[in-house]
């Protein structure tokens, strides 16, 4: 009974955990990294986190607006303008931007800006 309740926690750990971690980054520099387990669900094919092109994203004042249009996200199906405060992106590892979107395309969760940006 012990070897079974002992399997059975083993078993649950290791799914949990896995679940929890986040899928890797993409971009054209070639650096690996992680996305922050908080903003990712997916994986590199069907996660919500994606590099996004400089031309969608504009610097101003009061911190980033964001376009996107069908073809400059996986899950975008129509136009989208997100604005988002400097203090709440989160740095980019690659000096590229990457945006996740979660639960649907309406709602930015996480957005990564590269250091030159900040």
């Amino acid at each position: 009974m012990r070897l079974v309740l002992t399997g059975s926690m083993v078993a649950f750990a290791c799914l949990f955990s896995t679940a929890a971690l986040a899928h890797e980054a993409h971009s054209g520099s070639g650096m690996a990294w992680k996305y922050d387990g908080f903003c990712c669900n997916g994986d590199n094919h069907t996660g919500d986190c994606q590099m996004i092109s400089t031309r969608n994203v504009k610097v101003t004042e009061n911190g980033y607006e964001i376009q996107l249009k069908p073809g400059d996200h996986r899950m975008i199906t129509r136009p989208h303008r997100f604005t988002m405060k400097q203090s709440q992106a989160r740095r980019s590892q690659d000096e590229e931007y990457h945006i996740c979107l979660y639960p649907t395309e309406d709602n930015l969760r996480c957005f990564y800006a590269p250091d030159m940006s900040f």
